[in-house]
Order: structure tokens, then sequence, then C-alpha cells
């Protein structure tokens, strides 16, 4: 069966009580974003949110390998996998605006493999190599805790080949054009063969910009930051372009040397402007409902065994505020899209 998931920004205040609506809207997880000049602590709030909630499953959209030290994050994650009852799931990627904001560059794609394999023998309770140093989480040793599975975000080719060999689960970031997903998945299958690694064993799904609205031209402007952020993704610095297809490539190769990263993720970024009605109307998913019904089962019928939800919200601040009228605008997908699915 398909899972989904939404993303929506921690906020003190908002996110258990958020966390427990959509649990009852029916989403099966809840990912929140580590960049922290932009959104508060995601794991302190996902604890709050636990205790909120029973089925929910828990995690980041996504945290990286660069802003903080592998081991804190594996033990952050571990204590949320103990306070959720089993119900973690670390999203990772290379890093963007967390990086952006703090003056660092994004983690590469060997770092970022690195990354994942130390993170996953800490939470096994394996001692490793630190610079000389035997280092463990020794307190895992008195307590009961499965290792959190871990998920890699991924745009490009080279870093869906290595989140195919290290990874429990595979999110593609490459927006929600049919020929954008299928790539991808021809990508991940490739490297399945290549190596050997049985399907089964690995959860493949994507983060889908989608906005569902009765008013479709209000759709296409919710979903507009949406698209913008995510073809940065495919264009940030120094990426290669040449594998994109034209109408993505020209938007990236804006993005790529003019994207507004003091705005990241606002309706208000000046790069907004080479975002045109057309290519959200391609990148994105945005309209009512039948409408979404059709585009998602295409993606569905591709493969995808998660979905995440990327949508939109109709207000712009304060930050609690703008979280809980994303979570409004979603009631729509969850009682009118969703369940299409089950």
């Amino acid at each position: 069966m398909t899972e989904f998931g939404i993303v929506m920004e921690a906020s003190p205040g908002y996110t258990a009580r958020l966390a427990r609506e959509v649990e009852a809207l029916g989403f099966d997880l809840l990912l929140c974003p580590d960049t922290q000049n932009l959104s508060p602590d995601p794991l302190g709030q996902l604890s709050l949110a636990a205790h909120a909630t029973s089925r929910l499953r828990l995690g980041t959209g996504v945290t990286n390998p660069v802003t903080r030290d592998v081991a804190v994050t594996a033990t952050a994650f571990a204590t949320l996998q103990a306070e959720a009852g089993g119900r973690a799931v670390c999203g990772i990627g290379r890093g963007d605006s967390s990086a952006a904001h703090a003056g660092l560059r994004n983690g590469t794609t060997a770092q970022l493999r690195s990354f994942v394999e130390r993170m996953k023998a800490y939470l096994r309770g394996e001692t490793i190599d630190r610079n000389g140093t035997a280092s463990k989480l020794r307190w895992l040793d008195s307590v009961d805790v499965a290792p959190v599975p871990i998920d890699v975000a991924c745009t490009g080719p080279k870093t869906i080949e290595m989140a195919v060999d290290v990874a429990d689960r595979v999110s593609f970031a490459v927006g929600s054009a049919p020929e954008r997903l299928e790539w991808a998945l021809g990508v991940a299958r490739a490297r399945l063969a290549a190596t050997g690694r049985p399907r089964d064993s690995l959860r493949i799904g994507a983060y889908v910009n989608l906005v569902c609205d009765p008013d479709e031209q209000r759709a296409i402007h919710l979903g507009r930051m949406i698209s913008g952020m995510v073809a940065h993704f495919a264009g940030m610095k120094d990426a290669p372009l040449d594998h994109l297809p034209p109408r993505l490539r020209q938007v990236a190769e804006v993005m790529q040397s003019g994207y507004d990263m003091k705005r990241h993720a606002q309706d208000s970024g000046s790069h907004l402007q080479a975002v045109p009605d057309d290519f959200v109307e391609w990148f994105s998913i945005c309209g009512p409902p039948d409408k979404c019904r059709a585009r998602l089962r295409e993606l569905v019928d591709l493969g995808l065994d998660h979905v995440y939800q990327l949508g939109g919200s109709p207000v712009a601040h304060p930050h609690g505020a703008r979280q809980e009228a994303m979570v409004r605008q979603a009631v729509l997908f969850a009682t009118d899209v969703m369940p299409y699915f089950r």
C-alpha cells in the first residue's frame, strides 16, 4: 500500500497539536525540515508530537551531514525512536538552506554516504573509529530500540545510486512530472540490478509538489514557491544540468545563479519571477481533487511506495500560523484524494 506523508516545519506550540490533526487526516508520516536558521529545531518538537499521536511516523524532511555531527544526529534520532515507540524516520539529504545560512557548502554525495554508513553503525550499537578514538553510543546499551530507518532524499543520478546502495528508503526530489519520476526510478532500478540488491529490501518514493484546491489558479499560485524550490534542488551550485529535460534545465539554470536563498521556502523570493504558470503546471500537481487524483495516479503507478506532500500555505507569516494554514490546505487532499489510493 502506498504510504502518504506531509512535510511541515516544526513550530513551538503548534507541532504536537498539528501532528495530532495530521494523524487524524490519515497521513502515515509527518516530516519536519532541519534548517536551523529558518525554522525551529525539529527533533524536540517531534518528541512532543510522539506523545500527541499513536500511529503517525515522525522524522525529518530533511536533516543533513553538514550542520550536525553524526554521533549527535544518531543520538537525537535514537532518543526520538525511544520516545515514539519505534516510529522515527531519519530523512536526510546533502544539505541546502541549513548549510547556506551558516556559510557552509552542501555536503558531497561521498560525504552523505559516509555519514549514513556511520550513523547506521552507531544506531546498531557498534563502535566506530572517529579520528583515532573508539566511539560508541554507550547509553544505547540500556535502551531497547530498533535502529531508525534512514530515508535519503536525492535529486541527481549519483546521489540516487548512492542512496540505493546504503539507505532503507529513497525519496526523489525531482518534481511531479511523470517523466522526471520515471527517469529517477530508472536510475534506481538500474543500480539495484547492478548491485544485486533486491527491490523489496528498499522503499522508493518521492517528495511530490502538490496543492489541492477547488480554484486551480489559486492552487498554481500556492504551488509556485514549491516548484521554484525543487527546481533549485536540481540546479544547486556546481550540479550538472545536462541530464535535465529542456524545460527544467532552463529554470534550473536561473536557480543555479539567481536563487534567492534569503527567502528560501517563502512566497516572496525574487527567483519566483522565473517560474511561470506553465512550468508550475508541469512540475507540480495543482488543482481540484479530480485533477490531483488523475495526476497522482500516474506517479503511483510508476511504482512509488510512498509519497511525501510538499504543499502550499495561504498564510505567509507568522511561522506557526503558516504551518497551521498549510495543514488546513491539505485537508482536501487528505479527504478527497488519499482515500483513492488506499
